[in-house]
């Protein structure tokens, strides 16, 4: 652990709550005008995920912030322009092309392991690449099929060969095509003036620590390593100079450090009434999550059925820069199904029925239908409030 020095100032659990979710872009007006691609930005990193409910997670993650941005917007401010580009940062993630410079100390970890656990005929790897120059963009069924029809990770070698290109640096994935990668060389994807690894490990940690930081607002060691997956002790060795202000917050029993905007005053404006996917990074980490907001919440997507407790993608209600309950949705035609909804307590009927009329209305349907609740005596309410 890193040797903290005396914090220079304290917050409040509120205000670190309050930090965090205007950090995140729940806190006052969302700037509109930067659109898909400055929530990216802001974020610095959002996660993709192959489940699919309401739409894919990346979607979602935008629209909790903005509204109903159209689904194709979305896709298209990601993936058009070069503004973009996927890598393994707190998981697969869609990451603002600007960054690229500062993956490189992960690219470079990659290339000193390079059997990463599959074998490769000799000539694969070089056979992708040509492939690619000669043809790409393409997926890895059009470089000679992804599987070699066994289980799961039966890779094929044109699938292993392209996706350790991808580790690597020497290819990109450039966008999603009904959810299978789309590669192409780093050469043509990435503007040639970040096209490098010249950046030592020290400097890409800096600053996705620094990024993190802010994205945050406020976070324990543990909170900020865990935004791009970098380990304890490579936090430990560049927080000092990342520009982070070491804080105390009420309540949290390890040391923390903030982004020095979060000091200059407390932020103000309206709070989002939303639904979040479970791979928000309001949210994506478990204890941070029950630490600033006292709401325990799991993916039960891979519980067995008949022990899950709120459902298969349930998704947590912001509102008032609190959550207050959750919903696990499905969709039958046109009509939201919440299959499984909480709430905790007659409070959160005005604002899930908000959420729920917006998220029907965002994805095409007319009507909202409520399976179950953990509260039958308020379902009447809210069947009336979503009249």
């Amino acid at each position: 652990m890193t040797t903290m020095p005396r914090p220079l100032t304290e917050l409040s659990a509120d205000e670190a709550r309050r930090a965090a979710l205007h950090a995140q872009g729940f806190l006052g007006a969302p700037d509109r005008r930067a659109g898909v691609r400055g929530v990216l930005r802001h974020l610095g990193a959002v996660q993709l995920d192959t489940i699919s409910v309401l739409a894919r997670s990346h979607e979602l993650v935008p629209y909790a912030r903005l509204g109903a941005v159209g689904r194709r917007t979305v896709e298209a401010a990601y993936w058009t322009g070069r503004h973009a580009f996927e890598y393994w940062s707190h998981a697969a993630c869609v990451l603002p092309i600007e960054e690229w410079p500062h993956f490189a100390f992960r690219r470079r970890a990659y290339r000193r392991h390079p059997q990463w656990h599959q074998d490769l005929p000799d000539g694969a790897y070089d056979a992708v690449i040509e492939q690619l120059r000669a043809q790409g963009p393409l997926t890895a069924t059009e470089l000679g099929g992804a599987k070699n029809g066994g289980e799961w990770w039966d890779w094929s070698a044109s699938k292993i060969a392209v996706e350790r290109a991808l580790m690597y640096g020497e290819v990109v994935c450039v966008e999603r095509r009904g959810w299978k990668r789309v590669y192409d060389l780093a050469e043509r994807a990435v503007p040639a003036d970040l096209l490098h690894d010249e950046l030592d490990d020290a400097e890409c940690l800096r600053r996705l620590v620094r990024l993190a930081g802010q994205a945050l607002g406020v976070g324990t060691r543990a909170d900020i390593a865990d935004y791009h997956r970098i380990k304890g002790e490579q936090f430990d060795a560049v927080v000092a100079d990342s520009g982070l202000v070491p804080v105390r917050v009420q309540g949290w029993d390890k040391p923390a450090w903030a982004d020095p905007a979060v000091l200059e005053g407390e932020p103000r404006g309206r709070h989002r009434t939303t639904l979040l996917s479970p791979f928000d990074s309001l949210i994506w980490e478990r204890a941070r999550t029950e630490r600033i907001f006292g709401f325990t919440h799991r993916l039960e997507a891979y519980v067995p059925k008949q022990k899950r407790v709120h459902g298969y993608f349930a998704m947590p209600l912001l509102a008032g820069g609190r959550l207050v309950g959750r919903v696990d949705p499905a969709r039958e035609g046109t009509t939201l199904v919440a299959r499984q909804l909480s709430l905790a307590g007659p409070k959160a009927i005005a604002p899930m029925a908000k959420a729920l009329r917006e998220a029907a209305e965002w994805v095409g349907c007319d009507s909202v239908r409520i399976e179950r609740t953990n509260r039958p005596d308020l379902t009447p309410a809210l069947t009336t409030a979503l009249a």
